[in-house]
């Protein structure tokens, strides 16, 4: 029964922060207008700015959000025991990460759709701006290059989740035209599309997984390449052709997947055949020598679940440029994070009471609770020892349980649980490819380098970076596995800007005389436990990273680090340099319009 009293008790504390803290943040703080001119509408031009209904919008920015990032984090984590995971996602999900997503999101809006590195620029100063854009584009080049690993990963482990995946796009497409050229309901066509592409989870399963022939070499490389294709058209291409009805119809079939997750959970608990207390240590003793400390990697380590300065790109870069109404921000951003809490608050029961309903090892060995927890968890293995497919297959095994206790078949539930993660890791990976095509582009106007003006260099820039990271060699010396060795510094560099992004909302509310103590607080917790977490990685013998044996992995890991390190310290400086005198006092406003000629006007408006 604690299994059912963990999901019930978490949920509800999700509904009721929503609509308290929540609330009190969009009428009270933000002060949110129903009839606020919307960047949608201001600069409409059916490419990035679209003006979109809530519910669309709202698929696009959970799907963008989510990620692996919530099923891995917290799929690590509880290595340290399943309690700190738990309070850290439910805390941190409802006062730091929405709040966090909230704010990039209402900030943007009210200038002109800007990414907070441009708002940055005037609430603290020009070289602010440089500095956190040159920040992100760092950032968003390591989420390409991990992200497209990940999935090319996922679609060699679970062949039966290609052909969903990848038949999601044409269906897209499909979608995107009908919404575009009619006015009707997406009812229909939603329900249809999510038909065909459940129907295709079963065709993979049961009829058609989709491995690749060893004479097209390394599949890993070979999906990597693919992936990286389809960001470069999916970056350039107008949202609602393929980006909006994407996240739209993914999104569809996630909460669907979750919804079945959620019942799994009832059904499992309330019939008491899952125990939490004996299938997982609440505070583990038994944590492996080579692994990291909980303080303060816990705050690291699940980063998507809980808070992640990924998040403030999305609201800021895509998100943005589509929202209708300025009211839908609370939904969409407060509740968007919310519901990816309540993602990660399950995964974190997948990787303890849904394993500890039985795995089959491979010499066929059946094991329940406890045991079959320690069979993934084992600390002989070590922290080292724990493989992204390890990580991956704690969740797929767990759900595909929970999935079980409704009656769907342990194979096809291994199926909708693997489809779940591919989907989650491919919204974000061509959202961050269009949010780096942004980046490049705002940095080529301010360095003052036209050609990365260009949406399509822009892109091309983007989709190079990534790739050429993805296809580092590692230890082996293979291409395409060594772009892993720069995950160390995802978790942190992910959270050192979320710092920064919350360092952006402090100075607008500062700016405007209003509370800013439920900012202040986050913000110190989010620069501390980061830059703590990467100076422990730079100089601790423990983390190899100035100790290795291998050159690459020494210097890329050790110089991003540093690189990335004075930049937020020097940040942090321009921060404190115009604290005081800036209390009070708005930043520089936006230069007006440039006028639209009537035909660009007609064109825009459709």
């Amino acid at each position: 029964m604690w299994t059912l009293f963990v999901a019930v008790a978490s949920m509800a504390g999700f509904i009721i922060a929503y609509n308290t803290y929540g609330r009190y943040l969009s009428k009270r703080i933000f002060q949110l207008d129903d009839h606020a001119l919307m960047p949608s509408e201001e600069l409409r031009d059916d490419v990035d700015f679209v003006p979109t209904k809530k519910s669309v919008i709202f698929g696009h920015h959970f799907t963008s959000i989510a990620g692996t990032g919530p099923i891995v984090g917290p799929a690590i984590a509880v290595f340290w025991g399943w309690l700190p995971a738990l309070l850290w996602v439910i805390f941190g999900s409802i006062f730091i990460g929405a709040v966090h997503d909230f704010g990039a999101l209402v900030i943007s809006l009210r200038n002109r759709g800007q990414t907070v590195g441009e708002v940055a620029g005037r609430l603290i100063s020009k070289r602010a701006r440089v500095l956190f854009l040159l920040i992100l584009f760092f950032a968003l080049t390591v989420v390409l290059a991990i992200f497209g690993l990940v999935i090319a990963v996922i679609f060699k482990i679970y062949p039966e989740s290609v052909l969903s995946v990848w038949l999601a796009m044409p269906v897209a497409i499909a979608i995107g035209f009908w919404s575009h050229n009619r006015t009707g309901s997406l009812l229909v066509p939603s329900l249809l599309a999510l038909g065909i592409l459940y129907g295709a989870v079963a065709i993979g399963v049961y009829y058609l997984p989709i491995t690749l022939p060893a004479a097209w070499g390394n599949p890993v490389i070979f999906w990597t390449v693919l992936l990286m294709i389809y960001c470069y058209f999916a970056s350039v291409l107008p949202v609602w052709m393929l980006l909006q009805p994407r996240d739209y119809v993914n999104s569809h079939q996630l909460i669907v997947a979750l919804a079945l997750l959620i019942g799994g959970v009832f059904v499992a608990g309330f019939t008491q055949q899952t125990d939490l207390f004996a299938s997982a240590p609440m505070i583990s003793q038994n944590v492996p020598a080579d692994a990291p400390p909980i303080m303060p990697f816990l705050f690291i380590t699940i980063a998507c679940g809980a808070c992640s300065g990924f998040h403030c790109l999305v609201s800021s870069g895509t998100t943005s440029k589509q929202i209708a109404c300025e009211t839908d921000a609370q939904t969409v951003g407060y509740g968007g994070m919310l519901l990816e809490g309540a993602l990660a608050v399950l995964v974190i029961l997948c990787c303890t009471a849904g394993l500890g309903m039985g795995v089959t090892t491979a010499t066929g060995e059946h094991l329940t609770q406890l045991a079959a927890w320690n069979s993934r968890y084992n600390p002989e293995l070590g922290w080292a020892g724990f493989s992204l497919a390890a990580k991956v297959g704690a969740f797929v095994d767990g759900g595909a349980n929970f999935l079980s206790a409704i009656g769907i078949p342990i194979a096809m539930g291994i199926g909708i649980v693997a489809v779940l993660v591919a989907c989650f890791a491919a919204t974000t990976l061509d959202t961050a490819t269009r949010l780096q095509r942004y980046v490049i582009q705002e940095l080529g106007t301010t360095l003052n380098i036209k050609p990365l003006n260009n949406m399509y260099v822009a892109t091309g820039v983007a989709v190079f970076f990534g790739f050429t990271v993805a296809m580092l060699p590692g230890p082996s010396g293979a291409y395409g596995t060594g772009g892993l060795i720069l995950w160390p510094l995802f978790g942190a560099t992910n959270q050192l800007l979320a710092g920064l992004a919350l360092m952006v909302t402090f100075f607008y509310l500062w700016r405007r005389g209003k509370k800013v103590a439920f900012v202040a607080i986050p913000m110190c917790l989010m620069l501390l436990m980061p830059a703590w977490a990467m100076l422990w990685q730079m100089f601790n013998p423990a983390s190899g990273w100035l100790w290795s044996d291998l050159p690459l992995e020494k210097y890329v890991l050790f110089g991003f680090g540093v690189v990335v390190m004075i930049m937020q310290v020097w940040m942090i400086i321009e921060g404190l340099i115009v604290w005081k005198k800036s209390q009070g006092i708005l930043e520089e406003q936006l230069p007006p319009l440039p006028e639209r000629s009537p035909g660009k006007l007609a064109s825009a408006n459709g």
